[in-house]
C-alpha cells in the first residue's frame, strides 16, 4: 500500500469498522456457547473491546468525513489484561477437552480473526503519512496483536490434550 490519501485512511476506517462488527459479534456468539466461566467472561470482555474499537473507528471516521483530519484527542483507553498459562479458559476446561470442540473452534477462529486485523491495522500504519493516523493504526494493530498472544497461548496449551483426549492424535 502507498501513502494514503484522506480517502484512502476513511476506506481503511470502513473495513476496520467491518472486521471490529465481526469480532464483536463472535465473540459474543463465543461468550453464549461455551459453558466454562471463565471463557465465557473473557469473550464478554473481548467483544466489548472490540465494540469500543469500533466507536473509537466510527468517531474517527466522522472526524475525517467533516474536517479533513482525524481527532488527535480521541484515545482507546488500555487493552486488557490477558496474559498468563490459560489467558481465555479456566483450567476446569481440562476435565472436558474430549467434548470442548466449539472452545477450540472458537480460538482457532478468533486466532485468524486477530491475526488478520492486526495485518489490516500494521498495513495501513506504514502507509500512513499523517502521524495522528499511523499512530492510532499501530495502537489498534498492538491491541489485536495482544488479542492473537492470548488466544495462541490458550490454544497451545490445550492443543495435546485436546488432540489425545479425542483420539485426534496419530500416536
Amino acid at each position: 500500500m502507498t501513502n494514503l490519501s484522506n480517502t484512502q485512511v476513511a476506506e481503511a476506517l470502513k473495513a476496520a469498522l467491518r472486521v471490529e462488527t465481526d469480532g464483536r459479534y463472535f465473540y459474543l456468539m463465543a461468550a453464549g456457547s461455551t459453558v466454562d466461566p471463565k471463557g465465557k467472561e473473557i469473550f464478554e470482555r473481548l467483544a466489548r473491546e472490540e465494540q469500543s474499537h469500533f466507536e473509537f473507528l466510527e468517531q474517527q471516521y466522522r472526524a475525517i468525513a467533516k474536517t479533513g483530519r482525524l481527532d488527535a484527542s480521541l484515545k482507546l483507553g488500555a487493552p486488557s489484561d490477558l496474559t498468563g498459562p490459560s489467558p481465555i479458559f479456566s483450567n476446569a476446561i481440562r476435565s472436558r477437552l474430549a467434548e470442548a470442540h466449539f472452545e477450540m473452534t472458537a480460538l482457532s477462529v478468533g486466532v485468524e480473526l486477530e491475526l488478520s486485523s492486526e495485518r489490516h491495522y500494521s498495513v495501513a500504519a506504514a502507509a500512513a503519512t499523517d502521524p495522528v493516523a499511523r499512530a492510532f493504526f499501530r495502537e489498534l494493530a498492538q491491541w489485536e496483536a495482544g488479542h492473537y498472544r492470548a488466544l495462541t497461548a490458550q490454544q497451545d496449551d490445550l492443543k495435546e490434550d485436546y488432540w489425545a483426549a479425542g483420539g485426534f492424535a496419530p500416536f
